[in-house]
């Protein structure tokens, strides 16, 4: 079990949590209906990255792999996925955010890279 890890993962989830509760309470009237969906997508996403990475690392002595490639290519997905939409759904207050969009399916791709590496690890080592 890695601290840094397990408090990386429970701020995503706090951050999360905020930004949920901004999306619901202080966003309506900033971001049209279509850019608040959006928003909340990204922190759905958020919270799955959030509890898959707390949940393998508090499970990490069951694996005969390291899971750092699995924390990495997560985080990454949730910088260039939920990070990204979330400064999108401002861009028609700020219009260089618009471009920030293209990053988003790489933050997918991301998400998948981590659970096909994990997935291929569990086939491949197994467990403990």
């Amino acid at each position: 079990m890695n601290k840094k890890i397990i408090i990386t993962a429970a701020s995503l989830i706090c951050l999360a949590i905020a930004l949920g509760a901004m999306a619901a309470h202080g966003l309506k009237n900033i971001l049209t209906e279509e850019l608040l969906e959006s928003f909340e997508k990204g922190v759905r996403y958020q919270f799955y990255a959030g509890f898959s990475i707390l949940i393998l690392s508090l499970a990490a002595d069951k694996f005969s792999f390291s899971l750092k490639w699995f924390y990495r290519l997560t985080l990454v997905g949730v910088l260039l996925f939920s990070f990204c939409i979330y400064a999108y759904c401002f861009h028609t207050q700020i219009p260089a955010l618009h471009n920030l969009v293209i990053l988003v399916p790489f933050g997918g791709i991301s998400f998948i890279l981590a659970w096909v590496i994990f997935i291929s690890n569990i086939v491949r080592k197994g467990l403990k």
